[in-house]
């Protein structure tokens, strides 16, 4: 059986690589690291493992004539053309909360980033500025403030249960709402999304993107949020109208914590870059060493399960799906 696994640019692919072939010895395994060198190899692929940096659009699901699974290296799988995978019956399969515990730290590191303003102190100092009084007049507690979470799957469950104890007052909101017996457990609220970006000092975005949730995060959301707030996304780019964050940012939002970006890497010209109240990260937040332990070991024991005709985990498309 052929494999294409596509990797990105890391330090780690030649371990990687070895692990694979060591894995699935006596089967041919294609490295790929583009979309050309991805296309390429699905002309003689039977299983791809993808990763959420290069798309699997309708044509290379079309033209991969040998294609039966896909199993996606990540917890999202908005990359993947579902619909083309359901029309030409091949199996898609993710993994779930791998890469939750990161996500989650990656947030509060960034939440006290921003609530003190270190980056803009570390360049200062390294440009010989000592500048005590404008730390004074910005550095704030996290204690006391009220932390909104946008999407309570397992990032958002994993992000209140270490919030907790910083002394914040947690509000959610979801489209499913947890059990009265979990909101107690974490010390959760659940409220309508208008008192979410009212109500909070900081908010957090953890929804999975699908087409009806594009812009769900625009300029009515941005014009309710408080003054001198801070708004996080480590989800999707595609959530949030960046022309209305920018906005936001330049006239009422303390800062920012952006994670995800329409343009991945980003120009030059990118307006985030040039604003000064923003803590960017190259769609980095879930992607720990632990992190992609946990999901390359979950990833290859479902195509293990796949190959041994066994039923494989965490299916968007397939017979169970």
């Amino acid at each position: 059986m052929n494999f294409t696994v596509v990797l990105p640019p890391s330090s780690r692919v030649g371990e990687q690589a070895g692990l694979l072939q060591q894995l699935f010895a006596g089967h041919h395994i294609d490295l790929a690291f583009t979309h050309a060198e991805q296309a390429k190899a699905l002309e003689s692929t039977d299983v791809l493992v993808s990763t959420a940096f290069v798309p699997v659009t309708r044509e290379d699901i079309f033209c991969a004539s040998r294609l039966r699974f896909i199993q996606v290296a990540g917890v999202g799988v908005d990359h993947v053309d579902l619909e083309a995978a359901r029309e030409k019956g091949v199996i898609v399969a993710g993994v779930a909360g791998s890469n939750a515990q990161s996500v989650a730290e990656h947030v509060i590191m960034s939440t006290f980033a921003l609530l003190r303003p270190l980056i803009l102190s570390h360049h200062d100092l390294k440009e010989g500025k000592w500048n005590l009084p404008g730390w004074m007049g910005q550095a704030q507690e996290l204690a006391g403030k009220t932390f909104g979470i946008y999407g309570m799957g397992r990032i958002g469950q994993e992000l209140a249960k270490r919030l907790l104890p910083f002394g914040v007052t947690l509000l959610y909101h979801d489209l499913r709402p947890l059990s009265p017996e979990e909101e107690r457990l974490w010390g959760l609220s659940f409220v309508s999304k208008d008192v979410l970006f009212k109500a909070s000092d900081i908010i957090s975005v953890h929804l999975p993107f699908t087409p009806d949730l594009y812009h769900v995060i625009g300029p009515q959301e941005f014009l309710a949020m408080k003054d001198g707030s801070i708004f996080i996304n480590t989800a999707r780019a595609e959530l949030v109208d960046e022309d209305a964050l920018i906005s936001a940012l330049q006239t009422k939002l303390l800062g920012a914590a952006i994670d995800v970006l329409n343009s991945e890497p980003p120009s030059a010209e990118d307006p985030l870059l040039k604003l000064p109240n923003v803590l960017l990260t190259p769609h980095g937040a879930g992607v720990t060493i632990q992190a992609q332990n946990r999901i390359a070991q979950d990833a290859i024991q479902n195509v293990l399960r796949f190959l041994d005709n066994r039923p494989v985990d965490n299916v968007y498309v397939g017979e169970s799906s």
